[in-house]
């Protein structure tokens, strides 16, 4: 399902959404998503298939250990290094998935396919086509508890609607304002903060407020530990 974003000037009224999909087979438009959804409800991470993977790539195996605590991790992209600390505590599945996902490769040679700059400011990435249709052909459930907030150096998931997370996700360079229905999975360190800062004052393609990025970034690996 394309990412879909409703600048606050056409719609002062409607809130912003921003969604990403998990199976990249739809284009009908998004549901809002829901703050009710947690995939550690039952203790259990589950990823169950959802459309064609962009990059054929195994979800984490079931009884698989999942995180626990901090993960470091680090976007390797065209505009420098973004590094990156998850939170394997309070989103063991989100950064299961993002971990298993990096160690595949799938993020390699992927660009940063969107780039907002009015009402939230988020560079919006994990899609393998650059289209903001794709995903890895798994979806798997939100981890909120209604208190998320996404302040600059936020890291979080994009969504097309409640429970389907999939490998795109949003990295918040200025405080933003949206409602708490996207799992926060981790934060930029200051240094990557800047990066995309810098990534921003550039602008989009064409000058939207909602766009490619003027200057193209693409993420060339994604390096764990």
């Amino acid at each position: 399902m394309r990412t879909r974003l409703m600048s606050a000037a056409l719609a002062a009224s409607t809130l912003l959404l921003l969604a990403g999909c998990a199976g990249g087979t739809s284009s009908a438009p998004a549901p809002a998503a829901s703050a009710s959804s947690a995939s550690t409800a039952s203790g259990e991470c589950s990823y169950p298939a959802s459309g064609q993977p962009s990059v054929d790539v195994t979800p984490p195996a079931a009884g698989t250990e999942r995180p626990t605590g901090t993960v470091d991790a680090t976007l390797e992209t065209s505009a420098g290094a973004i590094p990156m600390t998850l939170s394997g505590e309070r989103t063991p599945c989100t950064v299961e998935s993002f971990v298993s996902l990096a160690q595949q490769q799938y993020f390699s040679n992927t660009e940063c396919h969107r780039l907002t700059t009015q009402g939230i400011f988020v560079l919006q990435c994990g899609d393998p086509t650059g289209t903001g249709r794709g995903g890895p052909g798994y979806r798997f459930a939100d981890e909120l508890d209604g208190s998320e907030t996404y302040p600059a150096g936020t890291v979080a998931m994009a969504n097309a609607g409640p429970g389907t997370n999939g490998s795109q996700f949003f990295l918040v360079y200025a405080d933003s304002q949206l409602p708490p229905d996207y799992t926060v999975f981790g934060t930029m360190s200051p240094e990557g903060l800047q990066v995309v800062k810098n990534i921003a004052a550039a602008g989009t393609a064409g000058g939207s407020p909602d766009g490619a990025p003027a200057t193209p970034v693409t993420i060339s690996a994604v390096t764990i530990g």
